[in-house]
């Protein structure tokens, strides 16, 4: 199957992180994948939801939403609705899920680090490039925090990214975009540490069951993509901090 760009079935689309990226965050990084773009800023707060007072530990959360013109057609901002969408809600519960599986919560401390993750434009892959371009701001606020003498190390265990993929008329493609993501019969989200570990394994069968090697086939199709995205995490967040992982 030919794809945009002539790219192969196990290619990512171009990537580029920018880090950091606004001025006031104390951690940012705009993630461009293609066409789908996402800023990603950290904010550090002294204090903890309710849930994790009085544990010692610390918490990494994150919010996620979609302008109104990312995409073709204008979504109305959840200020007007009054809520956050399901889709938006179920998204950042993953992003938070997938940083907080790489981060020592004892050794962050009682402090609570917020990622907020905008998609500035969308062509599938959203979710996924949010969660990379959100671990490269989680990475230059905790150095933040290191420099000010607020963390003796930095408390990351390793790194994390995250890659879409899919079976799409018969063949297994990394890194949907849009128009491939909509003609998928099976679609999944793979999160993936820096040592090819998982942290989540999303797939559903859009067109009806499929067979369970296929998940197999996808995990071995993602690791160019996995390697990819961590020596460019590696190479943007070892510019204002030692690699501890």
């Amino acid at each position: 199957m030919l794809r945009a760009g002539g790219r192969g079935a196990t290619a990512l689309r171009p990537v580029r992180i920018t880090a950091p990226y606004v001025e006031y965050a104390e951690g940012s990084a705009l993630i461009a994948l293609g066409r789908t773009w996402v800023l990603c800023t950290a904010t550090v707060e002294d204090r903890l939801p309710y849930f994790r007072q009085d544990t010692g530990q610390g918490w990494v959360t994150a919010e996620y939403d979609m302008l109104p013109r990312s995409t073709t057609t204008r979504t109305p901002r959840a200020a007007t609705t009054g809520r956050a969408s399901g889709r938006s809600r179920e998204i950042q519960r993953l992003i938070g899920r997938s940083l907080r599986g790489v981060v020592d919560l004892a050794a962050l401390g009682e402090r609570t680090l917020i990622l907020d993750c905008d998609v500035l434009q969308a062509d599938g892959g959203t979710r996924t490039a949010a969660i990379t371009g959100a671990f490269v701001a989680l990475c230059q606020a905790l150095a933040g925090l290191q420099r000010q003498g607020l963390l003796d190390t930095i408390p990351l265990t390793d790194q994390v990214v995250a890659v879409s993929v899919g079976e799409v008329r018969g063949q297994v493609l990394v890194d949907l975009e849009y128009e491939e993501d909509s003609q998928a019969a099976v679609d999944a989200n793979l999160v993936l540490t820096g040592k090819g570990q998982l942290v989540e394994f999303q797939a559903t069968g859009e067109g009806g069951p499929f067979p369970p090697e296929l998940l197999g086939q996808m995990l071995k199709a993602v690791e160019p993509a996995r390697q990819q995205l961590c020596k460019l995490q590696e190479e943007t967040v070892g510019r204002w901090m030692a690699l501890p992982w």
